[in-house]
């Protein structure tokens, strides 16, 4: 059967909602899928205000924030099928929903975007909270792309993952791993915010500035860098630990030229974690493979490492992970493991997502 599926993902960079109409499909067990129509409908700057304050709000309020985004997201699932001519084409949807609190160590973790809205607001079933059994399993309930790197993107030894947070997988004889590298676009978007800026366009001013050594040592020494995978990270690393840290040494174009070096250096590293000594491929999506400067200084650090680093087109870099939400719904509608074990450190792999029905016809 083919599974046409509409994926939904906010990242932690607060950049807009991205959305997936895919065709996915399974014969004699491997799977391919096909990106029929892609679209990013950008924040309105109240909901990056209400998003990014969410953990903030005592627990009435922010009951009424799952709510009201929800409701959110389903009409812009309304004005992408509307958009592109989807009527009646949809199957079902998956939403990853917006990560507010994550603390797995507590058993814990939220995502807002309430899938009974989504599924009031649009009449199609809605597949959502996708981390909690892995992490009442004893799991991080992070990363969850890798189930379908693993089965979409075979061809790859590492995926890496320049969203708000760095992300990586690896293939290798002893099964598939993954965990959280450290923050990229969350960090460096902040950083660029304080030079009147959403984003530093293609790395042009991280390549201007002048690198803080002292600096780099301070990031490169915290104690989340250290530890063995699996581990995982809230966005308040970025924004609570990071950035203060980076804004009382450095400033506007030496801030971004340090973050970016710190970035490439912790990737590096990320390798060293895995174990990872022989040549490789490696496939580069998420925001942060536009940015020209971070991309150079990735390439050339692992480039001793003998990994071949890959971009792929466009629309892949930007939907990958809304394909994989699509994915990750299309396992959890046939009640099969979409979270791997070996990834998040759980118990046992697990069948994740609560189902909201649609329409009674």
């Amino acid at each position: 059967m083919i599974y046409k599926v509409i994926g939904i993902m906010s990242g932690s960079s607060l950049d807009g909602l991205d959305l997936v109409f895919a065709a996915i499909q399974e014969k004699g067990g491997a799977w391919s899928y096909e990106i029929l129509e892609a679209d990013c409908y950008p924040y309105p700057p109240q909901w990056v205000e209400r998003l990014s304050q969410s953990t903030t709000l005592d627990a009435a309020s922010y009951l009424v924030l799952d709510q009201e985004y929800g409701r959110f997201t389903g009409e812009k699932i309304l004005e992408f099928i509307r958009d592109h001519g989807l009527d009646y084409q949809v199957h079902f949807i998956c939403s990853h929903g917006h990560t507010s609190f994550h603390e797995p160590g507590r058993g814990m973790t939220a995502q807002l975007g309430s899938g009974a809205s989504i599924a009031a607001v649009t009449g199609l079933p809605v597949i959502n909270d996708l981390r909690a059994v892995d992490v009442a399993l004893g799991g991080q309930g992070a990363p969850l792309v890798p189930i379908g790197e693993m089965h979409l993107f075979a061809d790859y030894d590492l995926l890496l993952n320049l969203g708000g947070i760095a992300n990586i997988s690896c293939r290798d004889p002893e099964g598939y791993r993954a965990f959280d590298i450290c923050p990229a676009n969350r960090l460096l978007n902040a950083i660029a915010m304080t030079l009147e800026m959403t984003y530093d366009d293609g790395g042009k001013r991280a390549e201007s500035g002048t690198l803080d050594p002292a600096l780099l040592d301070h990031l490169n020494g915290l104690p989340y860098y250290h530890r063995k995978p699996p581990k995982s990270l809230d966005n308040a690393f970025a924004t609570e630990i990071l950035l203060p840290l980076v804004l009382e040494s450095a400033r506007g174009e030496g801030a971004l030229r340090t973050v970016c070096e710190h970035i490439a250096i912790q990737i590096s590293g990320a390798l060293d974690l895995l174990g990872r000594t022989g040549p490789g491929k490696m496939l580069v999506t998420g925001g942060g493979a536009f940015n020209l400067f971070l991309m150079k200084r990735i390439t050339g650090i692992l480039a001793p490492r003998e990994i071949t680093v890959v971009i792929p087109d466009d629309r892949l870099v930007k939907f990958k992970e809304a394909l994989i939400m699509a994915f990750i719904g299309v396992l959890r509608w046939r009640q099969m493991d979409n979270s791997l074990a070996s990834v998040t450190g759980a118990s046992r792999n697990s069948i994740g997502g609560a189902l909201w029905s649609g329409k009674d016809d």
